[in-house]
């Protein structure tokens, strides 16, 4: 409970960039509470905010924010063998799968606390989310110029201080910096959305090199012996 709180709050709050970074840029108010409460992907909503905002087509921003979205189903393909929710919950409990309550429900050492996790990180975040949302839209003139503010790094920065205490061992380590050499690397190059897809290849590549070391390792001592 302490932990899916914590994320959450901290999480929602910053949904306040995305509403005056999303009227900053030109959405209405009704636009910018519609992704937040039917799209609820941080990363997917900033992205397509900042397509819109530089001239983009709707198809091209909508494209972008699919590609990020995309990790999502991962996320659930996990989720969905940890939390063995009934098949009746699953398609609105779908809505909630996200990086954070992924990332909360993982780190629980029992089904059950897995459960608790992503129930209560779920719903905090989502009314917090489109509370700030709205409050973030409304308040939008009173910021002034948003890209002054850099509030399109927040939803990001605070990814990152969630996801850093659960690297623990090199080859996590090692995954998340391979991860982040192939996304900005392949940032000027390919769409939107498309780097982040590319860096998730970091992980098996890893395991593959992790795997033949340690099969090496064996292989040595087995012929030291």
């Amino acid at each position: 409970m302490r932990d899916a709180l914590g994320v959450g709050v901290a999480v929602g709050l910053s949904g306040f960039a995305f509403g005056v970074t999303a009227a900053g840029n030109g959405l209405s108010l009704l636009q910018t509470c519609a992704l937040s409460l039917l799209v609820f992907t941080g990363a997917s909503q900033f992205a397509l905010v900042g397509a819109l905002a530089a001239g983009g087509g709707a198809v091209t921003a909508a494209a972008g924010a699919f590609f990020l979205g995309v990790r999502n189903a991962f996320y659930g393909l996990r989720l969905s063998q940890l939390l063995a929710l009934p098949r009746a919950v699953r398609p609105f409990a779908a809505q909630w799968v996200i990086d954070e309550t992924a990332a909360v429900s993982l780190a629980q050492p029992t089904r059950r606390s897995a459960r608790i996790g992503f129930l209560v990180t779920g719903l905090s975040l989502y009314i917090l989310w489109n509370l700030t949302t709205l409050l973030g839209a409304l308040g939008a003139d009173a910021i002034g110029d948003t890209d002054a503010w850099g509030l399109d790094a927040a939803g990001p920065a605070v990814f990152l201080a969630l996801l850093a205490p659960m690297l623990r061992t090199g080859a996590e380590r090692a995954a998340a910096a391979l991860a982040v050499l192939l996304g900005l690397g392949l940032l000027p190059v390919l769409p939107a959305g498309v780097p982040v897809l590319v860096a998730a290849l970091a992980a098996p590549v890893v395991l593959w090199a992790h795997g033949r070391r340690n099969a090496s390792r064996d292989h040595m001592r087995e012929e030291e012996r």
